[in-house]
């Protein structure tokens, strides 16, 4: 019999990291997650918790024996002291992964890209941001892939924006307003231009079918998650469905809130930076990907609005939930 391969996840109590991890207990992986607290409610009990703190070395040192995989997705909570943390827990996992001869994976994202490398994003596209995230986010990348020159293997999957049933901050959720019944939409771009979004199911189940042929990933591996590439109006059409209202109302992002909020409020400030993201067409270039695996993991865009505006407590009517889990194309 095989030996069960051992996954560390840190964020697992997040988005992303959740559907990473539900998408390796599905192939029989076993999974170990990192907490502050584990005694927390509605902590998953397929996941075994330890006690610790990513931006601890010694807390991902120890979680970390013995592991194949450390997924790195872990982010400080609503973007507060980014640029102090970011950084050292990035470097807790690249420590505790060459000690444990692990691989790390960490989702990307297409804040480390300008706009001079819109609209088709590719794996190599200059890697020029105007932002202090998309800088950090370049730093990331840059340590990683410094890393593996000395045999620390990582996997990054660049994502669009995400959106899912358990999803942390994200601009789907800046769109409606959490814990309400959706009454509108407040599109951040122009309706007419395509943006690409990434279902979190779907980021989680490709990750696991590309630790699958870890045999076959370079040391230092990137790859670009195609997602849903929609322009407004097919979002609000799935929105409508969804809630079942032929009449829902789309309005236009109140950038001046945010603009007057910013000086204030971290999370304002982190979404006025990016409106350059929405202020062209953006796609992230699979091909590399779909070459890899055959095809990309797509759940239906009506399926993943649902159930994400579900997960948001923004459906009042009573109806079979979709289970949203990935598309098996």
């Amino acid at each position: 019999m095989n030996k069960p391969r051992i996954a560390l996840i840190l964020g697992a109590t997040g988005g992303a990291g959740g559907e990473i991890a539900a998408a390796l207990l599905r192939r029989g992986w076993l999974v170990r997650g990192l907490v502050r607290d584990v005694t927390r409610p509605r902590l998953s009990a397929e996941i075994a918790w330890h006690a610790g703190d990513a931006m601890n070395a010694d807390d991902v040192m120890l979680a970390a024996r013995g592991v194949d995989v450390i997924v790195h997705a872990v982010n400080p909570p609503g973007y507060r002291d980014w640029h102090k943390l970011v950084l050292p827990m990035l470097d807790n996992t690249i420590a505790a992964a060459r000690s444990a001869g692990a691989r790390i994976v960490l989702p990307g994202t297409v804040y480390n890209f300008g706009p001079d490398a819109l609209p088709l994003l590719r794996e190599d596209s200059p890697q020029q941001p105007l932002t202090r995230k998309g800088a950090i986010r370049v730093e990331l990348e840059r340590r990683l892939q410094q890393a593996s020159a000395d045999g620390v293997r990582s996997l990054i999957l660049r994502c669009g924006d995400f959106f899912g049933p358990h999803a942390g901050n994200n601009w789907f959720a800046a769109m409606v307003k959490p814990g309400r019944p959706a009454r509108s939409i407040s599109y951040p771009g122009e309706r007419e231009l395509r943006h690409v979004w990434a279902y979190l199911p779907d980021v989680g189940e490709t990750v696991a079918r590309l630790l699958e042929r870890e045999n076959e990933l370079a040391v230092f591996e990137r790859f670009h998650f195609g997602g849903h590439w929609v322009d407004a109006s097919a979002m609000l059409n799935a929105v409508r469905h969804a809630v079942g209202d032929p009449e829902l109302p789309l309005h236009a992002f109140p950038w001046w809130l945010a603009t007057l909020a910013a000086p204030f409020v971290t999370l304002f400030r982190e979404l006025r930076e990016m409106r350059y993201l929405w202020r062209k067409p953006l796609q992230l270039d699979n091909r590399k990907l779909v070459a890899f695996l055959g095809s990309e993991p797509h759940t239906g865009l009506d399926q993943a609005v649902e159930t994400t505006l579900r997960g948001l407590g923004c459906i009042n009517r009573e109806a079979g939930a979709p289970t949203g889990s990935p598309a098996s194309t």
